[in-house]
């Protein structure tokens, strides 16, 4: 049968009887866990299906209920079928799963609707964490009050409080700041098709804010694997739409919840005992006062699965970086684009090392700071860090910063002058030359220089060495073989080899310098007389 679009007065009249015969049910959209594929819950969705006239598009007839002042019939006839619903797969032993029920401004203006879902629930026994009461954000505009009020006694009944169409309003901060809501639902609409972009930007800043608040995000509307990706990147695992299942009816919804796993929305961002969420953002809270005067160069960072993003630095911490940069400029840094890939390794395992024993832990690590100001630096940082919060996967690490480039330099300066002296005493009255591995560049001692007609610089070395027969061919490839180790990381290398066309035996040394990194630097060559003691 084609559906036919109902004028306003045939809805008007066939109310009652849909009502009466559940003409007017639900569908059930599943929530899904992106990141695992487990089911996190489902909103029902009101439809309406007239004998006569086939199924009416919502946006045809709810406006028309609305207007008329009889949405609140149709909204608690839904939460009684969600209830019956519910019900009956406690009776049957299904999977059960908490569903979303939406509640409209019309149900809370004039009506007792808290009163009236509170009766229904428990006159069919259906335990309260199974219902979830979804409000619009438009609900709340104009009436804070009362929807305050609302939101506290079906807190006090034990529901949780879903805010839907987040950000479509005009007063999106203040409604996120005043009502104490559980779960945020976003539409993709929001970013009108462009994954990414401005919109992209906000989404983030409203992901960042709400996990703040302790408070988890569904984003409903995601239709293809793009979009849920990049939800995912911004820390939104859970989402709604077409790419994992449309609204079902209700055999088809028993059949989905008996297939798929199921999980529990993840709770909010726990801190540890004595740190306030609430207070920690407070700039006139003590926690806010400690921070940014009294701990010394500080940074605010969140670790999740190999992922790290920097949410909050003090002034300490700019001076401490140097650079001349701002907390802007330092937030929006992709952290591990400041570290090699051995300096990674050294902090991540502190990080993961902070998290498993919950105590302190330090390291020091050399990072690459680039800013608009000062160019480009590299510099060491002593980093003590603790972790402070935790929400399942994701965790909130406190972290003082130390800036020991200076104290670091001069070790190695010191290191580097007592090395060379130690160079200097172990070759004395030899051939000695220095081989820097990445230009392939040798510079000679003066000796090599007087007695062997070397330049001061030699370039792809070992070749001219070779050319010039100072090692004869069937040692050739023994000694191309020592460069291409020492590239590797060997750390010394020495054998009797006879030289220069005389084959005279000379006991050849080579022992390799490393950076701060542990990648091969410099290699020290050396070649000792090897005298017969016999004569």
């Amino acid at each position: 049968m084609n559906p036919k679009r109902m004028s306003e007065q045939e809805l008007l009249d066939s109310l009652d009887i849909a009502l009466r015969d559940d003409h007017i049910f639900p569908y059930y959209q599943p929530q899904i866990n992106h990141s695992t594929g487990r089911m996190v819950g489902a909103e029902a969705l009101m439809r309406w299906k007239n004998p006569d006239f086939g199924i009416q598009y919502p946006s045809d007839f709810i406006p028309v209920l609305e207007q008329n002042d009889l949405l609140y019939r149709a909204d608690v006839h839904m939460f009684d079928a969600v209830c019956r619903f519910l019900k009956k797969c406690i009776e049957n032993n299904f999977p059960i799963m908490p569903i979303s029920v939406n509640m409209s401004r019309y149900d809370i203006y004039k009506h007792e609707y808290v009163d009236e879902i509170e009766a229904l629930r428990l006159k069919y026994n259906v335990p309260v964490k199974y219902l979830r009461i979804e409000i619009t954000e438009s609900a709340a505009i104009g009436g804070m009050d009362l929807m305050m009020d609302v939101i506290n006694r079906l807190h006090k009944c034990g529901y949780l409080v879903e805010m839907d169409d987040f950000g479509s309003g005009y007063s999106s901060l203040n409604i996120l700041k005043d009502l104490n809501v559980d779960i945020i639902k976003l539409d993709m609409k929001f970013l009108s098709g462009e994954v990414g972009g401005r919109g992209g930007i906000i989404l983030n800043s409203v992901v960042q804010m709400a996990k703040w608040l302790g408070t988890p995000i569904i984003t409903e509307g995601v239709e293809t694997m793009e979009q849920a990706d990049y939800m995912r990147s911004l820390g939104c695992n859970y989402i709604q739409g077409y790419l994992y299942c449309k609204p079902l009816p209700e055999e088809e919804f028993i059949e989905k919840i008996q297939k798929v796993e199921h999980e529990a929305i993840s709770p909010a961002m726990e801190f540890v005992k004595a740190v306030s969420s609430g207070n920690f953002w407070n700039p006139a809270s003590l926690e806010t006062l400690i921070f940014n005067n009294l701990v010394g160069a500080a940074a605010i960072f969140t670790y999740r699965e190999g992922e790290m993003e920097i949410l909050r630095v003090n002034k300490k911490y700019l001076r401490e970086i140097g650079m001349n940069m701002t907390e802007k400029e330092v937030v929006r840094i992709r952290p591990w684009d400041s570290f090699d890939g051995l300096n990674r390794n050294i902090f991540e395992r502190t990080v993961k090392k902070a998290i498993d024993s919950g105590n302190e832990e330090t390291c020091e690590t050399w990072r690459n700071v680039c800013s608009k100001c000062c160019g480009d630096d590299k510099i060491c940082v002593r980093t003590e860090m603790r972790v402070i919060g935790f929400a399942r996967d994701q965790y909130l690490v406190y972290a003082i910063v130390h800036n020991i480039t200076k104290e670091k330099n001069a070790y190695l300066a010191l290191f580097d002058s007592e090395r060379r002296f130690r160079f200097a005493s172990e070759q004395a009255n030899v051939y000695a030359w220095e081989y820097t591995v990445s230009t392939k560049q040798m510079r000679p001692c003066f000796r090599c220089m007087r007695d062997l007609n070397l330049p001061p610089l030699l370039e792809n070395y070992p070749e001219p060495a070779i050319e010039m027969g100072i090692f004869p061919p069937d040692y050739a490839d023994m000694y191309r073989d020592w460069h291409r180790q020492i590239e590797q990381g060997v750390p010394h290398l020495e054998a009797i080899i006879p030289l220069t066309v005389g084959r005279i035996p000379f006991h050849v040394r080579y022992t390799t310098e490393f950076d701060e990194n542990g990648r091969p630097l410099k290699a020290y060559g050396s070649a000792t007389l090897v005298i017969d003691k016999k004569k």
